[in-house]
């Protein structure tokens, strides 16, 4: 009698999927591919655009970026993700990173401003900063429009660079525009009066987006957001959670870690999953 053939069977690559492309999910992406995560990575972009960092990422070798097709459904039951457009992504990790959106329209001329929603924008922040220091050749005076954790955090940021800063809880109408062009220099208010000074910050509040994750039956917290653990998992098997759309210990996790830092530490877990999903299969 011939002997046995050998087994040629091979276990299938692991597949993470993201539903979300923003800073989040951009550093995930660019995490995994730094620790040469060997299964594929698909990301379901809400936008129909292509922007540059977007197009960096799928170019590497097995991401793929689906554009304009955001995550509407969650079956964790089947491990599998359903878009807008009806599309079916099936998933061995799936990644919610949905992000965060302001509580109330924007501010007529906000885009004139600087604004504060998560840890990352500090570094944008003093980067202008110096700009305008340097233009001004003195300390600038600063207004500062928010309440709450995050207008807590950029006036911190602010008095560490150097700003003195005048805050103000009462929503302005409009922002006016800076004389140098460097950013928007003062406020009015829906009575007609006004606040001036050098720079203006927003940091007004801002809700998870949490709708995909509630619909699959995550727990999500009170005020909003996906509740995590410490490491990143959120109470179904299998889906995780990163960026403003996460809460932990009832705080957005963009007011808590930058957003390389939870990308590189949710990395790490994922391939720890991955690679035990991958060991079960392969014994099974």
């Amino acid at each position: 009698m011939s002997a046995p053939a050998p087994s040629t069977s091979i276990s299938a690559a692991p597949r993470i999927l993201i539903a979300g492309a923003g800073p989040a999910a951009q550093a995930l992406v660019s995490q995994l591919e730094r620790a040469r995560f060997s299964g594929t990575i698909t990301l379901l972009s809400n936008r129909d655009d292509a922007p540059e960092e977007l197009l960096e990422l799928a170019a590497l070798p097995k991401v793929s970026v689906r554009f304009g097709q955001p995550a509407s459904f969650i079956d964790p039951d089947n491990r599998r993700v359903t878009t807008a457009d009806g599309m079916e992504f099936s998933y061995d990790q799936l990644v919610i990173a949905t992000g965060s959106a302001p509580v109330a329209s924007p501010v007529e001329g906000a885009n004139r401003c600087l604004s504060y929603s998560t840890i990352d924008d500090a570094s944008r922040i003093g980067e202008a900063v110096k700009e305008i220091t340097r233009e001004l050749g003195r300390r600038p005076l600063g207004i500062l429009v928010g309440t709450g954790a995050a207008a807590g955090q950029a006036e911190a940021v602010l008095r560490a660079r150097g700003v003195r800063p005048i805050r103000t809880t009462v929503r302005p109408a409009s922002v006016v525009a800076s004389i140098s062009g460097l950013a928007a220099s003062g406020i009015v208010f829906e009575d007609g009066s006004s606040m001036n000074g050098d720079l203006v910050v927003l940091a007004e509040e801002r809700v998870p987006r949490d709708g995909l994750a509630a619909s699959a039956g995550l727990r999500t917290a009170p005020n909003g957001g996906i509740v995590i653990s410490q490491d990143f998992r959120t109470s179904v098997p299998g889906v995780w959670a990163i960026g403003d759309a996460a809460v932990f210990d009832g705080v957005r996790l963009g007011l808590l870690v930058a957003a390389a830092s939870a990308a590189g530490a949710c990395a790490t877990q994922l391939m720890t999953a991955a690679s035990a999903g991958q060991q079960v299969q392969e014994a099974a």
